[in-house]
């Protein structure tokens, strides 16, 4: 059976703190776009398969389809956790205990991941989990499909594109969106999906994120 990808429309945002309503329109939609492209090239590989064409357009398609697949769960990653009105992580918690042994506190990794979202350049900034090891790490990357840590699990994921900003602050935004990207965290989110993660029991009443099952990989 054919798997046809569709918008997750519960992962939307609404009435975020300081991110406007266009901007996340405008975001959502570009969001919308990888997952077109998702299935429109899936259609044309599974043709070009039939055919048992695997020559210089096969090749292009499989490489272009890591960028847009990747592109589509990045995304979902990135809005499935921004939500206005939310509480600060627990400095007690599962997550706020493996924050203070990996970077010496949450402030301390706060800063540093904040650093990294405001370097020139555009891409992701991605706290990354690494189940072999049960350490975290914060990651850069530049194109969807490259550098991700084989096996590491998605954390907690910041879009540092310029579209991710430019409607609210401009080209030269970015510092602001950063510091207004973390008031809209919803950190127990975020907890379950280190639990997930971790193999740990979820909080109690914690919601499930359903994202950090996605894996991030060239297809």
């Amino acid at each position: 059976m054919t798997k046809t990808y569709k918008p997750r429309l519960e992962l939307r945002p609404q009435e975020l703190d300081g991110i406007s309503e266009d901007q996340i329109a405008q975001h959502w939609a570009l969001y919308e776009g990888y997952v077109k492209n998702v299935n429109l090239l899936d259609e044309k590989e599974r043709a070009l398969s039939q055919k048992r064409d695997f020559g210089a357009e096969f090749a292009e398609l499989k490489r272009r389809s890591s960028f847009e697949y990747n592109g589509m769960l990045l995304h979902e990653y990135y809005f499935g956790v921004l939500k206005a009105g939310q509480p600060p992580l627990k400095e007690n918690s599962e997550l706020g205990k493996k924050l203070d042994e990996g970077f010496g506190g949450f402030a301390a990794w706060r800063e540093q991941f904040t650093a990294m979202g405001r370097m020139r350049g555009t891409g992701w900034v991605i706290l990354y989990y690494d189940p072999r090891r049960r350490n975290f790490t914060n990651v850069w990357i530049t194109s969807h499909e490259q550098g991700h840590p084989t096996g590491f699990a998605p954390i907690l994921v910041m879009d540092v594109w310029e579209h991710a900003y430019m409607v609210d602050w401009g080209a030269d935004g970015k510092p602001e969106y950063v510091k207004t990207f973390f008031k809209n965290i919803d950190w127990a989110k975020v907890e379950n999906a280190f639990q997930e993660a971790a193999g740990l029991p979820a909080a109690p009443n914690g919601p499930r994120t359903r994202l950090s099952r996605l894996s991030i990989q060239g297809r």
